[in-house]
């Protein structure tokens, strides 16, 4: 994020202060329940954006050197990641060649070859089928090249490992293509000199766009979170962008509305706001002062999404107990808060049964919403 940037947008968070205003849409807008509580809809995104668009499947610091690897299930599939002996990360299906026996089953470790716990064919980090017992004998004339891992695309960028779900999709990944200008604010953030402090996975019985939006708004803080975060935030004060389908959305701190007797060039954005990054589909980033919240999100049907929620904190800040205390503090308080919110999603998701709204309503101080779900229908028209 450029410093002129960053001021601006503060600016912008004192003025609406000042006039006692929201940041407000031009009109009111409406959310057809279809969108969350359909097994066809779902599929449809399915097939759309979880499996044709970058996903983080994971960050950088957890393949932490040459022939770490993971397993990991991205959006329905069972991924192998690796980082070869050069370095790079490699992304395949966790699916054996030969008669498609899980490959990998532990969930990390190191190995330059994976052996298949079936008939024992097994693989190299790169991909290429290494050996195959009895090979002459049973498989005359293998044609081993056609027998390699199953390749899924993969770029690591900004702190992260970004795949596309899809083992038929080959073309080059470019994910500051796919970010858009928004990839400058992740060059801001250094993500990949962060490390994972402590981190929680949760299922949740509700559609992943229910949760999405309750973190992109603020008039619900003062209600819902009168017992935890409510009092540190102005009432219904958030500021938002888009860009491209991914949106930036500024939740200031109720010290922010007092910067106006303060120097300019001592404003900090992260020091009086959290910044809420939302990147199409799937991954939303809270940063905060000193940490970054990553929340992942694997949806599983209409109604259930699984959530990993992660404290990411500077590489150099993570070890000693009072760091690690400080950390699990605060994953404490996420925690707490989303809890709020998560509870809320599971209402709204089983009230859709009762068809007691068409819709849901937007006021004009809820544009976000409304900003979000047109992107995801405009990615899945194509």
């Amino acid at each position: 994020m450029e410093r002129s940037e960053e001021i601006g947008l503060i600016r912008e968070i004192i003025g609406l202060a000042e006039q006692k205003s929201a940041y407000l849409d031009d009109t009111i807008s409406h959310s057809p329940i279809s969108r969350y509580a359909s097994p066809e809809r779902f599929a449809r995104e399915e097939a759309a954006l979880f499996r044709r668009k970058p996903v983080v499947a994971a960050h950088s610091g957890e393949l932490d050197g040459p022939s770490s690897f993971l397993t990991r299930s991205v959006m329905g599939f069972p991924v192998l990641l690796v980082r070869d002996a050069d370095g790079q990360a490699r992304a395949f299906l966790n699916v054996c060649r030969h008669r498609g026996a899980t490959l990998e089953r532990e969930g990390a470790g190191c190995k330059r070859v994976f052996t298949c716990p079936y008939h024992g064919w097994s693989w190299t980090n790169q991909g290429d089928l290494r050996a195959v017992p009895q090979e002459k004998q049973g498989f005359p004339d293998l044609p081993r090249a056609e027998r390699g891992l199953r390749r899924l695309p993969v770029a690591e960028a900004h702190g992260f490992i970004w795949i596309i779900a899809n083992p038929e999709m080959n073309e080059p990944l470019n994910i500051d293509d796919w970010l858009g200008p928004i990839a400058d604010d992740f060059r801001w953030l250094d993500l990949a000199n962060h490390k994972i402090a402590i981190e929680n996975t949760i299922e949740v019985k509700a559609n992943w766009k229910v949760l999405v939006e309750g973190g992109i708004e603020a008039y619900h803080f003062r209600v819902a979170h009168a017992n935890t975060i409510a009092p540190h935030f102005p009432d219904n004060l958030s500021t938002y962008r888009c860009f491209g389908p991914h949106m930036r959305s500024v939740l200031p701190r109720t010290s922010m509305t007092t910067l106006t007797d303060t120097p300019e060039e001592k404003w900090s954005i992260r020091a009086d706001a959290n910044v809420l990054y939302t990147l199409m589909p799937t991954t939303q980033l809270l940063v905060q002062q000193d940490h970054v919240a990553w929340i992942n999100a694997q949806p599983r049907s209409e109604g259930h999404t699984t959530l990993r929620i992660v404290t990411l904190a500077p590489a150099d800040k993570i070890e000693g107990d009072e760091m690690q205390a400080h950390w699990k503090l605060n994953q404490k308080i996420t925690m707490a808060t989303l809890a709020e919110d998560f509870e809320l999603g599971e209402e709204i998701q089983s009230g859709f049964a009762s068809r007691g709204n068409p819709s849901h309503l937007f006021g004009r101080f809820e544009g976000a919403l409304n900003r979000f779900n047109l992107a995801v229908e405009e990615l899945i028209a194509g």
